[in-house]
C-alpha cells in the first residue's frame, strides 16, 4: 500500500462545525465515509460520502444500535501500514485504512441530566461504537488522527493542509479521546450507583469515588508565592456557581482572590433585599441589606472598616451608579467585585478611575440568586479526601424556639434572622453581632466560644449596645452570655444542645437577653 488515499469516518452527534469541516477535507482530497444522521447531514449539503454499510457490506439495524461494530471499521482503525502482516490481512479482506476519525458522542450527560429522564431513555443514550472507534483511533495515533470535539477543528484543518497531522498534534488528540471516553463511562457508571442508591435507599456516597474537572487557568502560585496552583471547574457547572461567571475586568484572578469571591457568592445569595457583603480572609468582616444597593455597600464597609482594606466585594444586585461612586470614594481598596451585572454607567466609572483602571477584578454572575443542584463538598486530607453534603439548605424557621421568659422584639427577630445567616459562613468558632441588618462585630476562627465572644465585643465597641448576637454553636458556659451582655446584647440566636444550656438560659434570664435554640448548628471549620 504505497499510495494510500485519504480518507475520513464521521460519525457524530453533535454535529456543530461539521459540514464545513467535511467541506474542507473533501477540498483537501478526503474520501468520506459516515454513518446515519451524520451521512444525511453531509449528503444533504451536497459532499459526496460513502455510506458504512455500504464499505461492510453489513446493514445498520437494531435502531442503530448495531453499524460501526464490524472489523473493516476496527481494522481500518487499528492497522498498522509499517506491519508487513497488518497490510496483508487488511488486503485479503478488503479493509481500508482510515487517516482520520471525526467521533463524538451520544449526549449522555445532557439526556440524564434534563428533568424526567427514564431509565430507559439514558440507557438508549449509552454509546457503544462511538467509544470503540476512539479508543481504536487513539490507540493507533501513530497513524491515525482522532478528532472528537468541534473545537479541534481549526487546528486539525491547519496541519492537514500543510500536509498532515503532526506526531505531536496526534498524540495531543489521542489523550483527549482517552479523557473523553474516560469522562463518559464515569457519567455512565455515577449514573447506575445513584440508581443503586435509590432503590436501596442508600446514601448517595458511593464506593469508589471519581472526580472529573477542567483546568481553567494556572495561578501564579497558591496561598503563598512558594506554592503552585491552578483552577478546576467541573465539567458543567451551574450557572449561580464562581466557575460560571464572567471576568469583565481587572488583573488575573489569584489563588486567594478566588477563595474568597465564592464565600461572598455563597453569602450574598442568602438575601432577597439589596445586599453587600465585605469578605476578608474567607470571613465577612461586614455585610448589611438595605433599601439601596449603595446604602447596603456603605454599611457593609462601616461594620470593620479597617478590616474592609484589600477586601473583596459581593453584591446582589446590578452595581448602579451610585454604588460606583461609594466604592470609588478616596481609601477605599478593594482586591475584586463580584455581583449579577454592572450597569453601563457603573462600568464605566469603575474601569475608568486611575486606580481601577487595570487592576480592580470585576466578575458578573447573572444567576447568582438561582438556587445551584443539591451538591456535595470535597475537602483534601494527606491520603484521602473528606466528602459531605453541602451546608445550603434555608433553616426551617419553623423549628426555631425561644427558650427565655423574654422573647424577642420584632426589631430583634429581624435582626437575628439576618445575623443567623450571616454567621452561618464565619470561621468557626464565629459569635457575630448585628444591629439594624448590619453585621457590627465579628469573633471568626477563636479556639474558644469565649474569645470568639471577647473579639466580637471589641470590634463592636459601642455599636454592640442593643445589637443581637448570632452563635454559629452552643454557649459551653454561661461566660460567652455574660461577655456578650456585658457589651450590650440584647438577644441571642444559638442552635442549643450543650449540658450547660439551663445555666445558659439562666444567665440570659439574669441579663434580660431574649435567646432563641434553632436546634441547628453551623460549624464551618
Amino acid at each position: 500500500m504505497t499510495a494510500v488515499p485519504r480518507r475520513a469516518l464521521l460519525s457524530c452527534s453533535n454535529k456543530a462545525g461539521l459540514v464545513e469541516f467535511a467541506r474542507r477535507l473533501v477540498e483537501l482530497g478526503f474520501e468520506l465515509v459516515s454513518t446515519g444522521g451524520t451521512r444525511t447531514a453531509l449528503q444533504q449539503a451536497g459532499l459526496p460520502v460513502t455510506d458504512i454499510a455500504d464499505y461492510t457490506g453489513f446493514p445498520e439495524m437494531m435502531d442503530g444500535r448495531l453499524k460501526t461494530l464490524h472489523p473493516k471499521v476496527h481494522g481500518g482503525l487499528l492497522g498498522r501500514l509499517d506491519h508487513p502482516d497488518d497490510v496483508a490481512a487488511m488486503q485479503a479482506h478488503g479493509i481500508l485504512p482510515f487517516e482520520l476519525v471525526v467521533v463524538n458522542l451520544y449526549p449522555f450527560a445532557e439526556t440524564i441530566a434534563r428533568p424526567g429522564v427514564t431509565v430507559e431513555q439514558a440507557i438508549e443514550q449509552i454509546d457503544i461504537g462511538g467509544p470503540s472507534m476512539v479508543r481504536a483511533a487513539a490507540k493507533n495515533h501513530a497513524r491515525v488522527a482522532v478528532v472528537t470535539s468541534p473545537a479541534q477543528y481549526e487546528r486539525v484543518l491547519a496541519e492537514l493542509e500543510q500536509g498532515g497531522a503532526s506526531a505531536e498534534l496526534r498524540r495531543e488528540l489521542a489523550g483527549a479521546a482517552f479523557e473523553l471516553t474516560a469522562r463518559y463511562d464515569r457519567a455512565i457508571a455515577d449514573y447506575f450507583a445513584g440508581l443503586h442508591n435509590k432503590e436501596t435507599e442508600a446514601v448517595d456516597f458511593p464506593s469508589r469515588l471519581q472526580l472529573s474537572f477542567e483546568r481553567r487557568a494556572l495561578l501564579r502560585y497558591g496561598e503563598n508565592p512558594h506554592q503552585r496552583a491552578a483552577f478546576y471547574a467541573e465539567p458543567a457547572p451551574a450557572a449561580s456557581t464562581l466557575a460560571a461567571a464572567e471576568v469583565l475586568h481587572g488583573k488575573e484572578l489569584s489563588y486567594n482572590n478566588l477563595l474568597d469571591l465564592d464565600a461572598a457568592l455563597q453569602i450574598i445569595r442568602e438575601f432577597a433585599a439589596p445586599a453587600a457583603v465585605v469578605i476578608k480572609h474567607n470571613n465577612p468582616c461586614g455585610c448589611a441589606v438595605a433599601n439601596t444597593l449603595a446604602e447596603a455597600y456603605d454599611r457593609a464597609d462601616a461594620g470593620d472598616p479597617v478590616s474592609a482594606f484589600g477586601s473583596i466585594l459581593g453584591f446582589n444586585r446590578p452595581v448602579d451608579r451610585d454604588t460606583a461612586d461609594q466604592l470609588c470614594v478616596p481609601g477605599r481598596f478593594i482586591e475584586a467585585i463580584i455581583a449579577p451585572d454592572y450597569l453601563p454607567e457603573a462600568f464605566q466609572v469603575l474601569t475608568s478611575r486611575p486606580k481601577w483602571k487595570a487592576n480592580v477584578r470585576l466578575l458578573r454572575c447573572p444567576a447568582l440568586l438561582e438556587p445551584r443542584p443539591i451538591g456535595m463538598d470535597y475537602r483534601r486530607i494527606t491520603g484521602g479526601l473528606l466528602v459531605q453534603d453541602r451546608d445550603d439548605a434555608a433553616d426551617p424557621q419553623t423549628e426555631w424556639r425561644v427558650v427565655t421568659p423574654r422573647h424577642p422584639t420584632p426589631e430583634e427577630l429581624a435582626d437575628l434572622q439576618f445575623a443567623w445567616k450571616v454567621c452561618k459562613h464565619v470561621k468557626s468558632n464565629a459569635v457575630l453581632f448585628a444591629k439594624q441588618q448590619m453585621v457590627v462585630g465579628v469573633g471568626a476562627g477563636q479556639m474558644s466560644r469565649l474569645d470568639a465572644a471577647y473579639m466580637a465585643s471589641h470590634k463592636a465597641g459601642d455599636r454592640a449596645r442593643g445589637a443581637v448576637c448570632a452563635s454559629d454553636a452552643f454557649f459551653p458556659f454561661r461566660d460567652g452570655i455574660d461577655q456578650i451582655a456585658q457589651a450590650g446584647i440584647t438577644a441571642v440566636i444559638q442552635p442549643g444542645g450543650s449540658k450547660k444550656d439551663e445555666e445558659v438560659i439562666a444567665a440570659c434570664q439574669e441579663h434580660r437577653v431574649a435567646m432563641i435554640f434553632t436546634g441547628r448548628r453551623h460549624f464551618r471549620h
